[in-house]
């Protein structure tokens, strides 16, 4: 079967997520549970479903940047769907500066989407209140527009855009704002999600359900109280945005799960985070992980053939790679990441048509190799050292960075948590002197 190659490059795209709501991204998952410690979209799913289907609950969902949590997050949208649950989903790096955030930032947010997928099912809400609020706004803000002529949803989004894009404005905001946060939460409650949540279920609706994805793309900036911005929104902040009556899925900043606030912001949500793991190529002792990377070989044959049988897919290898250890390389230097993954097939796709060659995928390697090294600093290979090596402590907040940047990527298996190098970084000779005086410290001759 010749491959499809404007369908296979579009299916490559490192920056497009499987929405898997949709047959044809459907045909491109493949579920990673059995290799990341369990099913974790499962477990949100049954916290909505089967433990407090009727009353309010507030999950907090993390994870690298880029490795499938909106595909996931997708699927745990189709499957409430199903199961008769109105969910709004949306991605918040569209409505934030991601750079200055604060929690009325992300209240507007949620009202304006929830507002937005309500008037699309036929649901117009007047809040009355929030309206009243966001006059006075526009008359602080000296702007013509009146929100009554317009629906909230258009009226609050043309606000927030404008904050988006102007510093002056979003601090003049905020400080009409903030002093009535307690009032604007309330309000978000009766006026829009009470109200939004009754006429569903009029329609027979279990339920709102509310995904606010890309919140783990908050930038860890230091406030002027010292607090990084993650910190201050999720743990200073964590129980006003609890405060609101519906379910809710908050991505949240994996350096939270690494910080000494962890039990705070537990305690906050009353919930801890779920961490969707990286997929392991290696286990902690550095022997191949077979499960993981079958299930990324099948990744990503099932994007170049999603219509043939996985059985089938294997015997198109050629038209895709020169040979199966290509393809096994190229899952290799990934680390399990997917988007990674993706990323470097995208590459090898921009120098060649299929079948790629060894030679492209080396290329590509080393150029992401060189622009790695250039960005790792002495300070920083110590503490990748130290992470990988036996003298790592887990956990340890100085490790936030690494992962953030993903020189560094976090593992589970039945152990629990373990550090692994980016591999491209394992392909340079930094890495390579390391090992060799580890391994020549360890010898009998060195005793």
């Amino acid at each position: 079967m010749p491959l499809d190659l404007p369908r296979f490059y579009r299916a490559a795209n490192p920056s497009r997520p499987l929405e898997v709501t949709k047959l044809e991204d459907r045909r491109y998952y493949i579920n990673f549970a059995s290799v990341r410690g369990g099913d974790i979209v499962s477990e949100l799913g049954r916290t909505i479903t089967r433990l407090s289907p009727d009353e309010p609950t507030t999950q907090l969902f993390t994870g690298h940047i880029g490795c499938g949590k909106s595909t996931e997050l997708f699927r745990l949208k189709g499957g409430l769907e199903q199961q008769n649950f109105h969910v709004v989903y949306f991605e918040s790096d569209r409505d934030l500066e991601m750079a200055d955030v604060d929690v009325s930032d992300i209240l507007l947010m949620i009202a304006h989407q929830v507002a937005k997928s309500m008037e699309s099912v036929g649901i117009r809400l007047r809040p009355t209140y929030l309206e009243k609020l966001f006059q006075g706004v526009l008359e602080m803000l000296r702007s013509p527009m009146e929100i009554k002529e317009v629906s909230f949803s258009v009226g609050i989004a043309a606000i927030t855009a404008r904050a988006k894009e102007s510093p002056e404005m979003r601090s003049q905001l905020r400080q009409y704002l903030e002093p009535r946060t307690k009032s604007i939460i309330d309000a978000i409650n009766k006026e829009i999600l009470g109200e939004a949540i009754s006429q569903l279920k009029a329609k027979g609706k279990r339920g709102l359900v509310v995904i606010a994805d890309n919140l783990d793309r908050i930038d860890a900036v230091r406030r002027a109280d010292g607090r990084s911005q993650p910190e201050y929104l999720f743990v200073d902040r964590g129980e006003q945005l609890k405060r609101l009556d519906c379910h809710l899925v908050y991505t949240i900043p994996l350096s939270l799960v690494f910080s000494d606030d962890l039990p705070r912001m537990s305690n906050r949500f009353g919930t801890a985070p779920k961490l969707l793991a990286m997929v392991p190529v290696t286990t902690r002792t550095g022997e191949f992980s077979p499960r993981g990377r079958s299930l990324l070989q099948k990744m990503v044959m099932a994007r170049a053939f999603p219509t043939l049988k996985e059985s089938d897919r294997w015997q198109q290898i050629g038209e895709v790679f020169d040979s199966a250890d290509t393809l096994m390389r190229l899952v290799a230097i990934s680390g399990g990441h997917m988007r990674n993954l993706m990323r470097l097939l995208y590459g090898c796709l921009q120098k060649i048509d299929p079948p790629i060659t060894q030679d492209i995928l080396e290329s590509v390697i080393r150029d992401e190799r060189d622009a790695l090294l250039g960005l790792i600093s002495a300070y920083e290979w110590q503490l990748l050292f130290n992470a990988i090596g036996e003298s790592g402590e887990e956990g340890n907040e100085a490790y936030n960075p690494l992962l953030r940047s993903l020189f560094l990527y976090e593992y589970r298996d039945d152990e629990g948590r373990w550090f692994g190098l980016n591999p491209v970084l394992a392909e340079t000779k930094r890495y390579r002197l390391w090992q060799a005086s580890r391994f020549k410290s360890a010898s009998p001759e060195a005793e």
